[in-house]
């Protein structure tokens, strides 16, 4: 939230508010965009303000590949990791690749779960295992890729 001015002892005058929506469900995700704007409409009504919004970016939720999950997850378990899925409304690059190829994504642990925020920070070791997690999947892609060139060469057939 930003007010103008942002002065103590002052009444603000004009307030920018960004709000960040998430969620898995993109019915549910515009549900609650459309009551929020229900919710803003009444509000200005309700206290003479003056009140308008703008859609800075709005992306439709994106499954991953489940196989890729599957073998992230895997891998994380053989490496000694613990690991959980989770799901996040975030437009990484992977929401953008995912339409084209098997994508997933890895996540490592952050102080106090603080992310995307000058004050994020991830203890070297688990930046560690998270990118020999990421290095041993792409071991194993590499590995299938080959294995799939090669049977193409002796006209193998699966």
């Amino acid at each position: 939230m930003e007010l103008h001015p942002n002065l103590v002892n002052v009444v603000a005058s004009d307030a920018v508010l960004t709000v960040d929506m998430r969620n898995t469900d993109d019915g549910m995700l515009t549900e609650a965009e459309d009551r929020l704007a229900v919710f803003l409409d009444e509000l200005a009504a309700e206290t003479g303000t003056g009140i308008t919004f703008r859609r800075l970016a709005r992306f439709a939720p994106v499954e991953f590949d489940p196989q890729m999950i599957d073998r992230v997850e895997r891998v994380a378990a053989e490496l000694g990791h613990s690991h959980r899925r989770l799901c996040s409304g975030a437009g990484h690059d992977a929401q953008m690749f995912a339409p084209v190829c098997s994508t997933s994504m890895i996540f490592v642990p952050s102080w106090e779960g603080i992310s995307h925020n000058p004050f994020e920070h991830t203890e070297p070791e688990h930046l560690e295992a998270g990118a020999n997690v990421l290095l041993r999947v792409m071991l194993e892609l590499a590995e299938v890729a080959e294995a799939s060139e090669l049977e193409n060469e002796a006209g193998v057939t699966a």
